[in-house]
């Protein structure tokens, strides 16, 4: 498989003043083993573990329980493409730079256009979920709405990833610990009730129809990919043929675990039922089921704890994005102002900028809602292009064999037209849109 210099040589392919990423600007170094694992983790620990595996247990009942597992296995083919992609590769843009470097630029640019239009539209979802939980948590005065509250954040949100990755780090380190005492405390509590009612809850443990059973998967899925932010900041990382596969493989171990165990609490306490009415009331279902458990300071933890990890999945996304938002602006893709980085080398400010006015313009969007399933849909795909270059990596740089590779690949092609109809249709129309805008803007640049 060529490289994408050898593959790009029309105008329209590559533009006179295409540069070599490398010589944009690089980042600083700034993340070892354990800032990787938090960046992860903070990823994955927000929006999926509170409200996802209420809307499996809608789809499949109590075999949402296996769902988790099929996700979970699935998502490992995808870590370790991930992984070996990113210890060889250690840039920002993730599968981005992956497509451009092993594939084809437009397979590239397309695993860049899905990862911003599902994950902006995320971070502003997740900044709205958490004003939520404040306003209806706290007395607040008349004049802080849900959406002021929610912009305030990402205001907040921004000015620290601006600042950089390190104080980036101090933050997630807050809203990881807070979010898994929540959880503990959730589990840990939820256990007498769980093995009380368990036997009653948890039958029927075989899959009702393997079309929901599968839908399920395809979304549980989606409460996984955070560990693709640790692929994402590749440039940032330590020592990274070393560190990055060992932080997503913890980061996938440790968030399988969790999302097992609340998975298997929540059922087995209220049923697969309750579990999935507390979801569909916009409540946080946690929130809803702790208050069953008979431990009144459990419900404000969980409250807290849900509105830590919105905040995390805010912070992590706006991280992510404002990476591939300076990949795409060496390349090409995007106006090349997104490529400067801050005088200390620590951030490419002007991304991150635009990134939060982007997530705030989305927040302001009255009733804005991403459904799990349009994310379902773009994310196994952008997934599939990173199996897909694992693929096409030469046999010496390859860290795991093929087979792992192939298992992802076709798993992501297998889900993600699991999800509704009218989702993937769409997904497919904004696939089409975007290689068309790039098409008409790299044709203007050559021009």
């Amino acid at each position: 498989m060529k490289p994408a210099s050898d593959a790009m040589g029309s105008a329209a392919e590559m533009p006179k003043r295409e540069i070599d990423p490398s010589s944009a600007g690089v980042l600083r170094r700034e993340l070892g083993l354990s800032g990787a694992v938090l960046t992860g983790m903070g990823s994955i620990l927000g929006t999926g573990v509170f409200v996802s595996i209420g809307i499996g247990a809608g789809i499949t009942g109590p075999s949402v329980l296996l769902a988790i597992a099929v996700a979970a296995a699935v998502a490992t083919c995808n870590a370790l493409s991930s992984a070996q992609l990113a210890a060889t590769l250690p840039v920002s843009g993730g599968t981005y730079e992956y497509g451009y470097h092993y594939l084809r630029p437009w397979l590239g640019f397309l695993a860049g256009w899905l990862f911003l239009c599902a994950k902006t539209a995320s971070a502003a979802t997740a900044a709205r979920g958490f004003a939520g939980y404040l306003t209806t948590s706290v007395e607040l005065p008349a004049i802080w709405s849900a959406e002021r509250v929610a912009v305030l954040a990402v205001i907040a949100l921004t000015a620290i990833v601006a600042a950089g990755v390190r104080r980036s780090n101090w933050a997630n380190w807050v809203i990881v610990a807070t979010t898994l005492a929540a959880l503990g405390g959730f589990v840990l509590c939820g256990i007498p009730l769980a093995v009380e009612r368990g036997a009653e809850h948890l039958s029927p443990l075989i899959p009702r129809s393997i079309g929901g059973f599968l839908e399920a998967s395809a979304l549980m899925f989606v409460a996984y990919t955070g560990y693709g932010r640790i692929a994402t900041m590749g440039e940032e990382v330590r020592e990274p043929r070393q560190t990055i596969p060992r932080a997503i493989v913890i980061t996938l171990v440790l968030s399988a675990l969790i999302y097992l165990a609340v998975g298997l609490i929540g059922t087995a306490a209220v049923g697969a039922t309750a579990f999935s009415a507390a979801t569909a009331e916009r409540t946080a279902p946690l929130v809803t089921i702790a208050a069953a458990f008979d431990q009144p300071w459990l419900v404000p933890l969980v409250s807290v704890g849900a509105m830590t990890a919105m905040l995390g999945v805010s912070l992590n996304l706006q991280l992510g994005l404002s990476r591939v938002l300076l990949a795409m602006g060496r390349r090409g893709d995007a106006p090349r102002i997104l490529a400067k980085l801050n005088t200390a080398q620590t951030t490419p400010a002007i991304a991150v900028l635009t990134v939060g006015v982007a997530i705030v313009a989305f927040c302001l969007i009255g009733d804005f809602k991403t459904t799990w399933s349009f994310s379902a849909f773009t994310v196994l795909i952008y997934y599939a292009i990173t199996n897909l270059a694992a693929l096409a990596m030469p046999a010496d740089q390859r860290l795991y064999p093929r087979w792992i590779a192939c298992a992802g690949l076709a798993s992501c092609l297998g889900l993600a037209f699991w999800v509704e109809p009218r989702v993937w249709a769409a997904g497919l129309v904004i696939i089409a849109a975007g290689l068309v805008g790039r098409w008409v803007f790299r044709r203007a640049l050559a021009g």
